[in-house]
């Protein structure tokens, strides 16, 4: 039997260009995982494995990898931190116990590093922060610490000082111990020593102890007791409460130092021993029914309980489809049969591997609180639980976003065309942001994703991966309709052709809903003129046609449909009667509802050199962005801003050129907003231009 209290699953992520890469190296180094360190920027690191990667300096997928640290063993998962690929970092969070918050120490908490504390938070993930890169110009550890408080609304408790700051960067003093540990520049990890508290340092370090302490010890009534009677707990105790309080994320315990010049790395990996949650210490998964309802049962992590595991990450590779899966309650073991609760389905588990970013090693079984990979699983895809069929149930499943913007993509010839087809179902299953359609009409290929760069990059996986020359159409944005005003209509539907007829009348209202509601039905018939067993037939026919609005094409959102009164007959009245009466009324109405074209608001975080703001406040102006906030950093300036999809197609290269190669921004979407007359004239215009096309 595993002694799970020596297992820690964690994730590394942050913003772009933090650093969570190099840390995941240096890591594995110390680990004895690798003996040669690889470096981002070379395009040799071990989590980057994939050509896209490489070439791009940048995660795209997360990595898992396994290593030991003391006797305890680490699964650790590498995430992204560009925007288009937060999907990695979600479902990564939704599988881990604890994580690791790399934060760069000039750049600070950056908008990326925002949208993952978020999920964190939401997925009640405890974590520690590790502040990198304090060897960079303009780097300032009590800054940032500063900015986790402002921005993040999170407690960082500092555990660890840095000495120097910049080129003079050595080191860091412990606060628990009071000494200082001083590494040289021979970049060697293992090359430092342990010594006094330097002088300078001395008052520093107690004030900083002693506010370490006087929140830790909240956690403990006995020890805060102690410590109001002048009696200072042992550092046994302090830890103690540290980690109770990290559990609970009542405040997260802050490092610091360079991964990239191998300082102060081993504290941190101390600290996940010392702080971060063994899979026993957290909050067991609820399980729900069918419906998605709480069940009040838990998937307690207990290797002799009933199999419970949560399929989070398909991966296809030249060996077959990999299955990431965490298992939470139970054992896995090669050859048995396990039940897909989505599908309904069994399946067998030929083979198990433990994975080590791209290579792998075979095992025979694996037990609550693993994370390990499945081979050859045909019918199983993020979010799925898969449990023992003897004992059903099934775990809280992933909720992912919609994609916004879209692509058209045709093969190049009739042997491209076969391949795309199989080549876009694996993509699809590794990724749930990445959502493709076929035009039934042009029998085009829309592809849909997050951003430019994630579509950039599948089409490039496309290529690359699986060979298939593809020609790529414009970006095409994912505009919406809705109803502005409310009418009160009528309508009946009456068909008598021989035989029985058919027979429907509905009186209802159109109105707007809430922004974000979707599609809302109401029913306020009484005295049984529609009949009861009707009432779905009517809100179907609604629904359905929602799917395209009147003006463009594009589905309609928030709109809320009450229906007030109406008429059936005896013999021909049906479902399919009154589902055909309100899709005919949704017709006639919804042009009298003041229909308007809405368009998709992204929120901007643009980052720019000091000299270039007038420019890129300007550029945006003209890209009809609103600037919400302008910060100032020790590096430039970050300007905050909302602004419409359409008009921020090929923004890097612009912003580039304005900053001399110097500018970076992030993007996610925010909202959906009604589009200005002109556009949304154009975007009808282009809607029926494109559909007399298809007639041709």
């Amino acid at each position: 039997m595993k002694d799970l209290s020596l297992y820690r699953n964690i994730g590394i992520f942050a913003h772009v260009d933090a650093g969570k890469t190099t840390t995941t190296e240096r890591i594995l180094k110390l680990t004895g995982k690798i003996h040669k360190i690889g470096e981002v920027h070379d395009g040799a690191a071990t989590t980057d494995f994939m050509e896209q990667e490489q070439e791009r300096g940048i995660t795209i997928q997360s990595a898992a990898t396994t290593c030991f640290w003391k006797n305890y063993r680490f699964n650790i998962i590498d995430t992204p931190g560009h925007v288009d690929f937060t999907i990695e970092v979600y479902r990564s969070l939704k599988v881990l116990d604890g994580g690791i918050g790399v934060f760069c120490g000039s750049g600070g908490v950056e908008p990326q590093s925002e949208t993952n504390w978020r999920y964190a938070n939401n997925s009640k993930v405890a974590r520690i922060i590790w502040v990198n890169k304090l060897d960079r110009i303009g780097a300032d550890f009590y800054r940032v610490v500063k900015q986790v408080e402002d921005i993040l609304a999170a407690k960082p408790l500092v555990m660890v000082l840095p000495i120097g700051f910049e080129d003079t960067f050595v080191g860091a003093v412990d606060l628990l111990t009071r000494k200082a540990w001083i590494w040289d520049d021979s970049g060697d990890p293992t090359n430092y020593h342990i010594e006094d508290v330097p002088t300078d340092m001395v008052d520093k370090v107690e004030e900083y102890r002693h506010q370490l302490i006087e929140t830790a010890i909240e956690m403990d009534d006995d020890a805060m007791e102690k410590y109001l009677d002048g009696v200072e707990p042992d550092i046994a105790t302090i830890k103690k409460c540290i980690r109770k309080g990290t559990v609970e994320l009542k405040f997260f315990p802050t490092y610091c130092g360079s991964a990239f010049k191998n300082k102060c790395v081993q504290l941190v990996l101390d600290a996940v021993i010392d702080y971060l949650p063994s899979p026993t210490e957290v909050p067991p998964q609820p399980e729900i029914d069918l419906e998605g309802n709480p069940t009040g049962e838990f998937a307690i992590v207990d290797a002799d309980k009933p199999l419970r595991a949560l399929a989070f990450k398909i991966m296809d590779d030249k060996y077959g489809a990999l299955t990431f899966t965490r298992v939470y309650s139970g054992k896995l073991t090669k050859g048995t049969s396990i039940l897909n609760t989505f599908t309904g389905k069994e399946e067998r588990v030929g083979r198990l591997v433990e994975m080590h970013a791209n290579s792998r090693e075979e095992i025979e079984s694996a037990q609550a609180g693993d994370i390990v990979a499945l081979v050859g699983l045909k019918n199983v895809q993020t979010g799925h639980t898969l449990c023992d069929p003897n004992n059903p149930a099934t775990l809280e499943p992933m909720v992912f976003p919609d994609p916004v913007i879209s692509i058209a993509v045709a093969p190049k010839d009739k042997t491209h065309a076969e391949k795309l087809g199989n080549a876009i179902g694996k993509m699809v299953k590794e990724d749930p942001s990445f959502h493709v359609e076929t035009d039934i009409d042009s029998g085009e290929t829309i592809l849909k994703g997050m951003g430019e760069l994630h579509l950039d990059i599948k089409v490039d996986i496309l290529k690359r991966t699986h060979g298939v020359e593809v020609t790529v159409g414009k970006p095409q944005v994912a505009y919406r309709e809705t109803v502005t005003k409310r009418v009160e209509d009528s309508y009946t539907h009456k068909k008598q052709s021989g035989g029985s007829g058919q027979y429907g009348k509905i009186d209802y209202v159109i109105e707007p809903g809430e922004p974000g509601e979707g599609f809302i039905f109401e029913s306020k018939v009484v005295g049984g003129n529609v009949p009861k067993e009707f009432w779905p037939a009517v809100e179907k026919g609604f629904r359905l046609s929602t799917v395209k609005g009147v003006l463009a094409g594009y589905p309609c959102l928030d709109v809320k449909v009450t229906l007030t009164d109406g008429g059936f007959h005896a013999v021909d009245s049906s479902a399919i009667a009154f589902e055909l009466a309100a899709k005919a009324g949704y017709r006639q109405t919804v042009p009298k509802a003041g229909p308007q074209i809405l368009e998709p608001i992204m929120k901007l975080d643009v980052f720019t050199p000091e000299d270039n703001v007038g420019d890129v406040i300007g550029d945006l102006n003209r890209r009809r962005g609103v600037i919400k906030s302008q910060d100032r950093g020790p590096t430039g300036i970050r300007v905050k801003a909302d602004a419409p999809l359409s008009d921020m197609f090929g923004y890097i290269g612009d912003l580039r050129t304005m900053t001399s190669g110097r500018g970076q921004f992030s993007m996610e979407f925010s909202h959906y907003a009604p589009c200005p007359k002109n556009i949304s004239e154009q975007v009808i215009a282009d809607a029926a231009a494109a559909a007399e096309e298809k007639k041709k």
